[in-house]
């Protein structure tokens, strides 16, 4: 079953049979360390906007951009991708670093940075908004 939060996405069921097999391999990956957010990582939040019909192939670039690139990053600590519901080109990407700066500098100013954008940037309508959040409160 998926899970619908307040912002009417919905987490992709990354555990169905009928998933495609690129989805069941993102499952594993999103099935790491990023389960539990710790009050001293980072998150970075993107908001993605897509080419309309893209949404297959996005899915897998993106899962092959994180199980291949986003994995080999240092303080690189999971990942979770939301499709919209009620906008099905629009995705929202959870990224959990050790800190700001292995996002901000250790990433982006790398050759694996230029990489992840061969690889997702060619779906984006517009460049995706991206910003970071530090744990204020979690529930039990």
């Amino acid at each position: 079953m998926a899970v619908m939060d307040g912002l009417g996405t919905v987490e992709l069921n990354l555990t169905r049979m009928s998933a495609p097999p690129a989805l069941h391999r993102l499952a594993a990956l999103l099935s790491g360390p990023c389960g539990c957010y710790t009050e001293n990582m980072i998150l970075e939040l993107a908001d993605i906007r897509i080419q309309p019909g893209q949404q297959a192939a996005f899915e897998e670039a993106i899962e092959r951009g994180l199980s291949t690139v986003a994995v080999r990053a240092k303080g690189f600590q999971g990942a979770k991708v939301n499709r919209g519901i009620e906008n099905p080109e629009r995705y929202v990407l959870q990224i959990f670093w050790d800190t700001l700066e292995d996002h901000t500098v250790g990433f982006r100013e790398s050759p694996l940075f230029a990489e992840w954008r061969g690889i997702v940037g060619p779906f984006f309508a517009a460049p995706p908004v991206v910003e970071h959040f530090e744990l204020a409160f979690k529930s039990a």
